[in-house]
């Protein structure tokens, strides 16, 4: 069995998001303008309106309902909570409570149990996703996402994706595909993030959307421990807890 204690303190994440309202027409007059002013560069070729499908991937026009977070025990469990449904605030405070858990013996009390964040592409949707909608919800950033001002080797979060590219940054590679090439079981098996919008707003299915979260941490800490020249951890030792 692989040894997984170098990856203790690393929280692997990932975050679901859909419009603020379900419709363009809901908009308020004000926010209408500045949306048809950022659908034009979001499909110059389509209507405001019909553009707005995409406002779930801007965090001005979207907000999260769901984030789910993992980590690795000294058990080598990998051990995955979701926060989810309507309330957005209530879903970033308790993530924001998780940021902030210290370790429990009296040695480390003043550490924080986790001091790496990784998801997949999570430096450039993720991470700034969730510390833009905190600041919107007037929640203080926790220290792992507070990094304004730092100088990038300052900041040591992963990214799969990151690493799967060895410094070529025109390659993009979906969490999809590199779960398919590397033997992984795939996160996309009932829903994907293109969906997500229709489930939260007209099934209002925030369980399902927990669900297909929580499967995306699972890939991405699967593809981490690959990308890493480790083992996967065994589905038995996968434990996902939900709490709406």
């Amino acid at each position: 069995m692989s040894d997984y204690q170098n990856y203790l303190d690393i929280l692997f994440f990932d975050i679901e998001t859909a419009s603020q309202v379900e419709n363009y027409s809901m908009l308020s007059d004000e926010t209408k303008k500045f949306w048809d002013l950022k659908s034009t560069y979001v499909n110059r070729d389509a209507l405001p309106e019909d553009a707005y499908e995409r406002a779930a991937i801007y965090a001005e026009f979207g907000k999260i309902v769901c984030i789910s977070c993992g980590y690795i025990t000294e058990k080598s469990e990998l051990r995955i909570t979701s926060f989810f449904g309507p309330d957005e605030k209530k879903i970033l405070e308790d993530f924001r409570e998780k940021l902030e858990t210290k370790k429990s013996n009296d040695k480390n009390k003043n550490t924080l149990y986790f001091s790496k964040l990784c998801g997949h592409n999570s430096k450039e949707f993720d991470i700034p996703y969730v510390a833009r909608r905190m600041l919107i919800n007037g929640i203080k950033l926790p220290s792992l996402l507070n990094i304004a001002g730092k100088k990038p080797w300052e900041v040591n979060h992963l990214d799969t994706m990151d690493l799967w590219r060895f410094g070529d940054y025109k390659h993009f590679s979906s969490l999809a595909l590199l779960t398919h090439i590397f033997g992984i079981p795939t996160p996309k098996d009932d829903i994907n993030g293109s969906e997500v919008g229709r489930v939260f707003w007209q099934e209002k299915n925030y369980k399902r959307i927990a669900e297909y979260c929580a499967k995306d941490v699972k890939a991405t800490t699967q593809l981490f421990l690959r990308l890493m020249g480790e083992n996967t951890i065994p589905e038995e030792s996968v434990i996902i807890i939900q709490r709406e």
